[in-house]
């Protein structure tokens, strides 16, 4: 008994001992908490190299365009950018082809009112306001009848029902800025007629957009990701912010809702000249903010895009197209010297082959084609450049639903709000959509 009792002493000694210990830890690691309180400190990050694999805290301040963007990007530092050897200057948008001597990419365009327009736009229900040219009074309808004539060859035309087939039980997505997002609605229309009015339908308009095809359990999707990776202007409807901030090395969010689509086809061009500067918001385990160039920053952008296609993309399962910068019709001095105005009243196309304007920027190209050229054949190419560069004709001007008001002072100077950047449906993004149909 005295054993035992000895024994039990010892037990409750040990076991006192032991809560005490315990509570004395908790209360240093309140104490602890209290002193360094997380407000004081900066937000902390994981710290990863690939984008697919880095993510924001889930607080609304750190949502994209949050105020934690900003108050992060109050003070940035000037970007240096790397600098490697120069890449070999050539004349790359003339060598894409199916093969042989048919190059897809180089042609004419020729007038042709017996086979366009391939659809009216009054009987498309989806047609944008944006792109409604006759609607909104457009006076002359050349512009939609148009042919792009392949040099070396002809171009496979348009069957709605051949394209249905491809897409049969896939998902097609166009993923970038405004003008992927009227490539996306030309695609609509050239599809819709048909189907049977209960057999097809539209999501509410949002960041992902879908067209559902149900006879076929296929889908035609449009995603707002103008700057491939995550930024403030993610919001497809508020995204006019006096400063333009992006994480270079992200894009989880977007990656999330892409990486299932069996045909993924991707912009991204004019929202990189929209400034002088682009703010970049880098994932740390402190935040930093540096100032970059556009060309720098959609390079940077550019090659977070490039490691997620590299890495995750499937070719046995995906096909990835990349569309080439949609040229601007800013400067009519450029194709008619000694002239004053832009793309208004414009009703015919350039003549003048290998016509180039500064609405296109070679850099910009040049950098795109070393970073796609990374990627071997896991990305095809849709460069609608230089055809496009002949359509000054093709843009809305005028003649399309303005969101904001115009002045008196605007509407006495058409030339001063003519829109020359998007263009009209039917119209040159249907050629677009043609190029795609014969790549597929």
């Amino acid at each position: 008994m005295q054993k035992w009792s000895r024994r039990r002493a010892q037990l409750s000694l040990l076991a006192s001992l032991f809560t005490l210990i315990l509570i004395s830890s908790i209360l240093s690691n309140h104490t602890s908490k209290t002193i360094h309180s997380p407000a004081d400190q900066p937000p902390s990050f994981p710290t990863h190299t690939t984008s697919f694999n880095n993510s924001l805290q889930s607080t609304d301040e750190w949502l994209p365009g949050g105020p934690g963007w900003s108050r992060a990007c109050s003070s940035p530092r000037n970007y240096k950018p790397r600098r490697g050897a120069l890449a070999e200057e050539r004349e790359w948008w003339k060598g894409r082809s199916l093969g042989g001597s048919c190059d897809l990419f180089s042609g004419r365009w020729v007038y042709d009112e017996r086979s366009y327009p391939l659809y009216n736009e009054s009987e498309c229900p989806w047609m944008s306001d944006q792109l409604a040219c006759r609607k909104h009074g457009r006076p002359e309808e050349q512009y939609k009848h148009w042919r792009w004539q392949p040099q070396g060859c002809e171009l496979k035309r348009w069957n709605a029902w051949e394209m249905l087939e491809k897409l049969r039980g896939k998902r097609l997505m166009f993923v970038g800025d405004s003008l992927n997002r009227g490539q996306w609605i030309s695609m609509v229309c050239l599809l819709q007629s048909l189907i049977p009015a209960g057999k097809k339908s539209m999501s509410p308009n949002a960041a992902l957009t879908i067209f559902k095809i149900e006879e076929y359990n296929a889908s035609v999707e449009f995603y707002w990701a103008p700057l491939l990776v995550e930024s403030n202007s993610d919001d497809p409807v508020n995204h006019r912010l006096d400063d333009r901030i992006i994480r270079p090395d992200t894009l989880l969010k977007h990656a999330s809702q892409w990486e299932d689509a069996d045909i993924l086809v991707f912009n991204s061009y004019l929202w990189w000249r929209s400034g002088p500067k682009i703010k970049l918001l880098w994932s740390s385990e402190y935040l930093t903010c540096e100032e970059a160039d556009g060309l720098d920053a959609m390079r940077l952008a550019m090659e977070t895009w490039a490691d997620w296609v590299s890495s995750r993309a499937d070719p046995r399962k995906q096909r990835v197209f990349f569309v080439t910068m949609s040229p601007t019709h800013l400067w009519k001095r450029e194709w008619s010297p000694g002239s004053e105005g832009n793309c208004f009243q414009e009703t015919a196309p350039i003549d003048r082959e290998g016509y180039w304007g500064s609405g296109s920027d070679l850099d910009t190209m040049r950098m795109v084609d070393n970073v796609l050229t990374t990627l071997s054949s896991k990305v095809t190419v849709l460069n609608i450049t230089q055809l496009s560069e002949y359509r000054k004709d093709g843009h809305p001007s005028i003649y399309r639903k303005f969101w904001e008001r115009l002045s008196p002072e605007q509407l006495s100077n058409p030339v001063s709000y003519s829109d020359c950047i998007h263009w009209c449906l039917p119209g040159v993004p249907d050629v677009w959509n043609e190029l795609l149909f014969n790549l597929l």
